[in-house]
């Protein structure tokens, strides 16, 4: 297709003005278009005012800015887009709206030019259906805030020409963005890929393993997040992130593994929506989250002797290296003395299922977390059986954190709390790729640039272990009964066969 080089936009929202943005500093000629007069005003002073700051601080030369808003032309009539190459649309988030503006659009402008849509969940092919040619109309989904957030979904509905979506493609690229390319299915691969981590989080707070602040602990402190669940969930705002959720699993006609929570149904009707109304899953005080400071260990007066279960060697051997650098004296022999700390090592399992299992003493039994290792300094997970007594759980609290690092005790749960959630967010990204909705390396580069997850899912997997991964996930169906947790098969082929995750 014909180069890109005038674009018009409709929406003079945070979205709009953030796509003018990144055009006009590309060089573009930009039309942007909103039915209210103010909201054009205001765009036009934000986007100035913001190509100022960029010069303050040296991000963007004076000539530049000035070209950039020379650039922006506003509109105040729809016809005035008769010339442009392609056509945003990024109005509300409605399908009769957006077909409607469409059906207009058409009437309008050149049959060459492209037409648009930033939407975040309606189908691209609905949208097209509309439409006089729909083969002219994909999803080009950017995120909030545009100028920042370096990535932009280039969704291909069923009647797209393949060579608009290489026109947007390019086009993302001439505007310093990643574009990844995915078909038209729900959620696209960021809010459909992006389901694990809230979703799970939810469940574990559902079930009273742990609270939010620990799970976001976890998440963070173990896992390597960079936020926990409710974390972002109180940044997005459940006014956003429920209706996702809610409205993924329903387009995937309730899939399990999408299944969300009533705790944000009952969060959203009373308005608790996080850090925009002062209170979500945390009170904000002046925008700063309010969380009480953690307990110190517990004193401990006779620590006691420690067996750690050889029923998997690697994990034994990593737990006894921890324990003797911090002066544990660990029992040797395959079972444990009358008066030893019990120390399980599950994946996928909980604590009394690997007691039982063993036929281990319940009541002295307490699971640590191996999945992501236990180097140093980092947050450790315990996890104790309903039986085990307090005693017993205080003492592997204060062995555990004696070097200092940071130590949370979850409720018995099956996969504690980073196996379940790292594992839940693994299978997603599998089944997509198994669905052919993107490839393997865009689902990746989706997933880091848009939601800014340590790793993309795939290359977690890799790291992890796939094997690990689907243990992980069958030993949880294996306790739970919940099929929410049964292993896509791109992941448990890609474990039998010793295959990366990544690989096609």
């Amino acid at each position: 297709m014909a180069r890109i080089n005038s674009v018009g936009i409709v929406g003079a929202g945070a979205m709009g003005r953030g796509i003018a943005q990144i055009a006009a500093q590309a060089g573009l000629s930009v039309y942007l278009y909103d039915t209210a007069q103010a909201a054009l005003a205001s765009a036009r002073d934000s986007l100035r005012d913001t190509w100022d700051k960029l010069v303050q601080k040296g991000r963007l030369d004076a000539p530049r800015a000035e070209a950039a808003l020379q650039a922006l032309t506003l509109c105040e009539d729809l016809a005035q887009l008769r010339d442009c190459d392609l056509v945003v649309e990024a109005i509300v988030e409605r399908l009769d709206a957006k077909q409607g503006l469409f059906r207009q659009l058409e009437d309008i402008v050149g049959e060459a030019c492209i037409l648009a849509s930033n939407t975040s969940s309606l189908s691209i092919t609905a949208i097209a259906a509309a439409c006089r040619l729909p083969a002219r109309v994909a999803g080009y989904h950017f995120f909030n805030p545009v100028p920042l957030m370096k990535v932009v979904e280039v969704i291909d509905g069923l009647r797209s020409d393949p060579a608009v979506g290489d026109a947007l493609t390019e086009l993302a690229r001439r505007m310093g963005h990643t574009p990844v390319r995915a078909k038209d299915m729900p959620g696209f691969i960021v809010n459909h890929a992006g389901r694990g981590l809230n979703t799970e989080g939810l469940r574990l707070l559902q079930e009273g393993v742990a609270d939010c602040a620990q799970v976001d602990a976890i998440m963070t402190g173990q896992a390597g997040f960079r936020m926990g669940p409710f974390e972002l969930m109180d940044l997005t705002g459940l006014d956003v992130s429920h209706p996702v959720m809610e409205s993924i699993y329903r387009q995937f006609f309730d899939e399990p593994r999408f299944r969300p929570s009533p705790l944000t149904t009952v969060r959203l009707a009373g308005g608790l929506l996080g850090r925009k109304t002062g209170q979500g899953f945390y009170a904000y005080v002046d925008g700063k989250k309010q969380i009480a400071p953690e307990a110190p260990p517990p004193s401990v007066a006779h620590m006691p002797e420690v067996w750690v279960s050889p029923a998997r060697p690697e994990g034994r051997a990593e737990v006894v290296e921890l324990l003797e650098r911090l002066g544990a004296r660990v029992q040797q022999g395959d079972r444990p003395g009358d008066d030893a700390l019990i120390v399980v090592t599950p994946l996928g399992e909980d604590a009394t299922t690997a007691a039982c299992d063993q036929g281990l003493d319940a009541r002295r039994t307490v699971a640590v977390d191996i999945l992501h290792g236990l180097p140093e300094g980092r947050r450790r997970t315990l996890m104790a059986t309903p039986l085990t007594a307090q005693a017993w759980r205080d003492a592997a609290v204060a062995r555990f954190s004696s070097d200092g690092a940071p130590v949370t005790l979850v409720q018995d749960s099956p996969g504690f709390v980073a196996q379940r959630i790292v594992a839940t967010i693994v299978n997603i990204a599998c089944e997509i790729a198994q669905q052919g909705i993107a490839t393997p390396e865009d689902i990746d580069r989706a997933v880091t640039l848009g939601l800014g997850y340590p790793k993309g899912p795939l290359a977690m997997g890799d790291a992890l272990g796939a094997a690990r991964i689907v243990e992980i996930l069958r030993n949880i169906v294996r306790v739970t009964g919940d099929m929410r947790y049964r292993p896509s098969l791109w992941l448990q082929r890609r474990a039998q066969l010793g295959m990366s995750l990544l690989e096609r």
